[in-house]
């Protein structure tokens, strides 16, 4: 037996005799903004790819790439499921590389360098659209550096500087 349940998008309210209207989904979308997971897990993908064979470039592989606007998950195996995110802010610098059969197939290979701390290197391997999703993937992690305050350095030769104490 299935129950329709009708949420009525507008709830009414009497406050001093007057009647004031309430939108449940910006009820819903404060909620969230308290709560940041709850955002993330409901957040539509702009790009959702599969891992694709480089040779016919069918996409029959297990591997699943969603990007968001605030965070990158890749979905690996069918038996034994493996998936990662990653933040965008956490992203440090974006490469496109592009084999031969790569170009004939039209796929191409995105390599994310990250701060991250379970996977350093992220490859977003033989995906349609690979410079659209790398131009997204920079574009977007910039704005979400600047807009949680950020800063990512990188240490130049930190082996010569081991020992050294910078502050006094």
């Amino acid at each position: 037996m299935v129950k329709q349940i009708k949420v009525n998008l507008f709830c009414h309210e009497q406050e001093d005799g007057m009647a004031e209207e309430k939108n449940i989904i910006d009820e819903k979308r404060e909620k969230e903004a308290a709560d940041p997971e709850l955002r993330y897990q409901d957040e539509q993908p702009v790009f959702t790819e599969r891992k694709r064979w480089l040779l016919f470039a069918l996409p029959w592989t297990f591997t699943k790439y969603l990007l968001k606007d605030e965070i990158l998950t890749t979905q690996k195996g069918f038996f034994n499921t493996v998936i990662n995110d990653c933040y965008m802010y956490k992203i440090v610098d974006v490469q496109l590389e592009r084999s031969l059969l790569e170009k004939v197939a039209g796929l191409g290979t995105v390599v994310c360098y990250t701060s991250d701390t379970t996977d350093k290197v992220l490859k977003i391997t033989h995906v349609k659209h690979a410079e659209q999703i790398k131009n997204f993937i920079l574009e977007k992690s910039e704005k979400m550096r600047m807009k949680r305050r950020t800063l990512t350095t990188m240490s130049l030769n930190s082996d010569a500087a081991d020992g050294v104490d910078d502050i006094g």
